[in-house]
Parts: C-alpha cells; structure tokens; sequence
C-alpha cells in the first residue's frame, strides 16, 4: 500500500509513521511525489486492523497497491526514475548509449573501440569479461583481466562500465570494477543473485527473460527494489518466438507499455534483439522512437574476427552513423541524448 502525507507535514509525524508500520512487520520505502512525501509498505495487511492509518499525524490518504509488483509499479511513483550516475543520466528524457565489444577479448581492441565509442558519444562502455556460452567448449572471457581492461578503457575515455555479473560469487569482484551490474537473459529468473543485488548500491540493468511475460520482467526487477536497490534499469533484449530469420524478436511494444507500468529507465539491445548486423541501425532507431532510455549496441573493429557475437556487431564506421541518426529521433521528440 501507499501511504500519502498532507502537504507540510514535519518529519517527526512521518518517522513516527514509519516506525508504527515496521513494529507490525512492513518492510517502508519513502519517496517524494511532487511536493508530498509517499511511503510504500509492504506487509501484511491484516495486522493493522486495530490501528487504522488515517488516524496516524499527517496521513492524508491510504491507496492499496494491486499490482504483484509494489515498489517498481508507477502506482507507487508515478513519475520517472532518473538515475544519475556519475554524471550520466539515463532517463526522464535523457538518452543514454551503452557500446562495445561482446567480450573483451584483449586490452588493444577494447581500446581501440572504447576510444572511436567515446568519440561518437557513447557514455557507457559495455564488454563482458564473463561470457555465459551455449557451449562450455567456447570461449568464456577473460575473467578479472577482462574487468580490468575494462575500467582502464572507460577511465582513459571518460566513460562508464557496464558488465555482466551471472554469480553472486563474483559479486565483489565486479562490483569493485563497474558501475553498472548487468543480469543478463538467463539469469533474469535467478531469485537468489537478484536478492543480492538488492543489497548493494550500484545499479542494476536487468535484461528480460527469453520468455518472459512483461509482469514476469517486472517481478523480477521487484526482487531487486524489495531487497532496498531502487536504482534499476529495465533491458528489453528481444525474445523467443517462432521466426528464425533473426536470433530473436525485439519486442517494440514492450518498451511504450512498460513506461506505462512502470517508472524504472527502459533500454533496448537491438544487437541480442535481432542477432543481423543490418538491423540494428533501424531497430536502434526504432526504440528511441519508441520512447527507449538508451540503447545497448555491440560495436567491434573486425566483426568477422570476433570471438563472440560478431554477426550482431557493427562497425565504428556504422556506430557513428548510428549516434547521429539516434541524436536526430531524439530531438524530435523532445529528448536529449547524452553524447
């Protein structure tokens, strides 16, 4: 449920609030509304039937949330998320560019590209030094030399990092390296790495499932909010159907309806989402049109040299195409592209 204050109401009556609901067993998030001050409990709500919430100093109204998913539902903040980090924002009409190689596959090409990304205006640069393979016979990343060139690259260019993290036993690792923690697909689902991302305070991209339903996405993105982690965005990386002429099918759709359910940032990977080098420059324009918060794109100096996802990569030539035409979409529909 959403607890509502009246306009002015002072700090104490809010704590005591605050307090009443935790001694029944609610798990409280407070947030700003506007000029009022709102309180998401989460509990049973059984418990307060001798104690009556419109009672309590300042309350001004009690909205149930109906929604299985609580604190990422816009029913709880009904304006968008805006997370600022380091200086780049991604969302509330700012377009943020995650770009670079599949995997890092050496310090020379990561740099290399991280440096022609950087100079297209990509802010983030993304590279996974984990790789989770269909194969256990292919290659697999570079592990901790991999974050390393990693941060040496985005520190060299002025960028972040965005890399994914698949085991909560790597989770100091990574997170001593990155900005940003990445779940990727097939970990969307994996409730105990969620649970763990939501005791830390980096943010976390999630990526959606192969199959999964929108609310199953957003459940999962609960898990990371519920555990006290409200810095999340939302990746739609395409999913399974019947087609076969792409790798997947880039859900569109799903990008407006998820701005409608929710009030996390939403990006695209139109590279995951069609898997063909040739769609990703009209995809990619297609989601920030959309109304996508950024966009994840593969970028790579020899795709056909790549050891990982070369047909989804483009070139830097191809990459620099691609930010100036996402810069032009965004301008016209009132965005600003972080560049």
């Amino acid at each position: 449920m959403i607890v509502v204050f009246k306009k002015g109401t002072n700090s104490d009556n809010i704590e005591y609030v605050r307090k009443k609901l935790e001694e029944y067993g609610f798990k409280v998030n407070i947030s700003m509304s506007g000029e009022a001050t709102i309180m998401g409990a989460l509990g049973n709500e059984s418990a307060l039937r001798d104690t009556p919430l419109l009672s309590l100093p300042g309350v001004e109204k009690v909205i149930p949330i109906l929604k299985p998913y609580k604190l990422v539902s816009k029913d709880f903040k009904n304006e968008e998320t805006v997370l600022d980090i380091k200086g780049v924002k991604i969302g509330g009409g700012n377009v943020a560019v995650m770009a670079g190689p599949c995997s890092v596959e050496g310090r020379d090409m990561l740099f290399a590209i991280a440096e022609r990304a950087s100079k297209a205006g990509a802010k983030i640069l993304r590279g996974g030094a984990f790789k989770p393979r269909t194969s256990p016979y292919v290659f697999q990343g570079l592990g901790e030399e991999g974050l390393k060139y990693l941060r040496e690259a985005a520190d060299e260019y002025g960028m972040l990092v965005i890399t994914e993290l698949m085991d909560p036993r790597d989770m100091d690792l990574i997170c001593k390296y990155t900005d940003i923690v990445q779940i990727g697909a097939r970990n969307m689902q994996n409730f105990r790495l969620l649970r763990e991302l939501g005791t830390i305070r980096m943010p976390v991209m999630l990526k959606r499932g192969l199959s999964a339903t929108l609310k199953e996405f957003l459940m999962a993105a609960e898990y990371v909010a519920a555990g006290g982690n409200d810095e999340i965005i939302l990746c739609e990386r395409g999913i399974r159907t019947f087609e076969t002429e792409t790798r997947n099918t880039l859900d569109l759709s799903a990008i407006p309806v998820l701005k409608s359910l929710t009030h996390l940032p939403v990006v695209a990977d139109p590279s995951h989402g069609t898997g063909r080098r040739d769609c990703i420059l009209p995809m990619s324009q297609a989601s920030i049109a959309a109304g996508a918060d950024g966009i994840m794109v593969e970028v790579h100096n020899c795709p056909e040299e790549a050891m990982s996802d070369g047909d989804q990569s483009i070139l830097p030539d191809d990459f620099d195409i691609l930010m100036d035409r996402i810069d032009i979409i965004a301008k016209t529909i009132g965005r600003t592209l972080n560049r």
